[in-house]
């Protein structure tokens, strides 16, 4: 059976994983989940995360960040923004600010997967992938 939306499944896994209070998460690996993986890594959310082999197939392996307990988490919330059901674009002007700057907007541009501060810089648009605070 196809996945209708893998980004969602890797977000929904993250944010399961986090609520549980488990260490790591494997997600099924694919260019535009890597580079999810690493603009979370890049913004502090995670400790790491590496691509292994499980099963004949490639697999990013994500080890989750928490606070001094598990309780105090670093990654708070995350949102899937454009879905396959209704895409959503943002301007060069019109790039979301999420919590007012204290999260991150990850955004698919033709720069590549970037942030909504690098979009803001580089003075591009693109599709709102995600919400992250």
């Amino acid at each position: 059976m196809t996945m209708s939306d893998p980004i969602a499944d890797m977000l929904t896994r993250i944010r399961n994983a986090n609520t549980a209070k488990h260490d790591t998460v494997d997600v099924p690996s694919s260019k535009m989940k890597l580079a999810i993986a690493k603009i979370l890594l890049d913004e502090g959310y995670i400790k790491k995360y590496d691509v292994i082999q499980e099963g004949g197939f490639d697999v990013i392996h994500i080890a989750l960040k928490y606070g001094s307990d598990k309780n105090d988490r670093v990654l708070t919330g995350i949102k899937r923004i454009s879905k396959p059901g209704l895409r959503v674009y943002a301007g060069k002007d019109e790039i979301p600010r999420v919590l007012g700057g204290l999260g991150v907007a990850i955004l698919s541009t033709n720069q590549g997967v970037i942030t909504d501060k690098e979009a803001r810089q580089k003075g591009v648009g693109g599709e709102v992938l995600a919400f992250i605070w």
